[in-house]
Parts: structure tokens; sequence; C-alpha cells
């Protein structure tokens, strides 16, 4: 469900998040997505760690929707430094960071969710309407009934189906594209279309989505006859 971020009159107050994210174009779509999703609203933007601890020193914020790479400090490291300042809020990761070791470290820093990038609204919106229902269960107050009780609740944070991609696009065949352009300095795309084993059309199509999500670089390489080939390379 979509719409307006404003609470319903006499209803529940919006969760307020913070989106640090240092790539503008991210930072804006994220931002959009929060505002486009049912009983949420954006109070501000970060780009920096440095900044993101200002912010939350001097605005209510709920929710913050952490890239773990950020010019001037590890997502990991600001998670550390919110927690040792004693604000109440919680922290759900949006990142490229695919290193297991990266996961269970975020897991130890106490993040509601990964998610990761690329990723479109409905994936992100899932995750936030699953927080919010996970957050009304907690605030109810009361005990647990028991075991099963606590395990649904724990549970209502992270969405049981995976992140949705656009309509034609499939899960493996983006993880194999991104693992080839990041294991390489730069890729064409017909170069990914051999690694990966597809078309060159289908290469290009996931080496466009991950560009115009902001996860790599398209510059033109010189050096053949004719127009310039696109390389595309991860940030």
């Amino acid at each position: 469900m979509t719409g307006s971020a404003t609470g319903t009159v006499g209803g529940p107050a919006p969760v307020r998040v913070l989106v640090v994210e240092d790539e503008p174009v991210a930072a804006e779509a994220h931002r959009a997505y929060v505002e486009r999703t049912v009983g949420f609203t954006a109070v501000g933007v970060a780009g920096t760690g440095a900044a993101a601890l200002d912010a939350l020193s001097r605005t209510a914020v709920d929710l913050v929707l952490l890239d773990l790479h950020l010019p001037d400090a590890s997502g990991l490291e600001l998670c550390r430094r919110i927690r040792a300042a004693g604000a109440d809020v919680d922290v759900l990761a949006v990142t490229s960071a695919r290193e297991l070791a990266t996961v269970r470290a975020a897991a130890v820093h106490g993040v509601v969710g990964y998610l990761l990038k690329p990723f479109t609204y409905p994936a992100l919106r899932d995750r936030l309407e699953a927080y919010a229902a996970y957050r009304a269960q907690l605030r109810a107050g009361g005990e647990a009934a028991g075991q099963a009780e606590i395990d649904r609740v724990l549970g209502a944070v992270r969405p049981s189906r995976s992140a949705p991609l656009p309509k034609g696009m499939g899960r493996e065949t983006l993880d194999a594209v991104v693992a080839a352009v990041r294991r390489a300095p730069g890729v064409s795309a017909a170069e990914t279309a051999e690694l990966i084993g597809a078309s060159r059309i289908t290469a290009r199509r996931y080496l466009e989505y991950l560009a115009e999500t902001g996860l790599v670089d398209r510059v033109p390489r010189y050096g053949g006859a004719g127009r310039p080939e696109l390389e595309y390379r991860w940030r």
C-alpha cells in the first residue's frame, strides 16, 4: 500500500526516517520511497556519518536508512557510535556490501534489516511495512504469551519473500552481473555477456539497471575504430 506518508486523523504518528546515503541520486530516490509509504515520513537526508550524527542530535528520528559505505566513516562504525550515544533509533541497512562478514557485523550492531542494492520501491516498502508491524507489536506493551509469540514478533521485521526486481529481470542473473563487474576494473556489455553466458542485450539491460541505481559508472572505452564502447565500473 502506498500513498501519503502522514498518518490518518487520530491515528498513530508517522515513523520518522533519516536517510543516510552519500550518492545524491540514490539519496533522493530513498527519500522519495520513504515519503511514498503510508505511515512514514523522511525527516532528513545526510551524506556523511558526521552529518548523520548531527541530524540525530537535533531531530527526532525513529529509523535510520543507512548505507554502509560513507565517505568519512563505515556504516558499521556509525551504528556503534549511535548505540554508544544511547540514541533510541533502529537501523535498516541499505547497501551494496555482500560480504557475509559485513552481514554478521551488521547483525551484531543490531540492524533490524539488511537490503541489498540495487532494489526497487516495492522492495523497500516491504521492509518498511514489516518494520512498522514490528514496531507496533513491541510498543503495544504487555507480556508475550510464550515462545511462539516472541518468535512471531522478532520475525515480523524481516519479510519472508525475496525483494522484487523490475519485470523481466531475475535475481540469479543480476547477482551474476554484479559479480562480474565487481571482479574486474571495468567490463563492457559484450564481456559481461561472455562471463555470465547470456546475450549482449541481456547483459546491457542489467548493466544499465545497475548504472541507473547508482552502483556502477559508465565510462567510454577508446582504442578501437568507430564509436567508443561503454565500460561499466563498480563504484
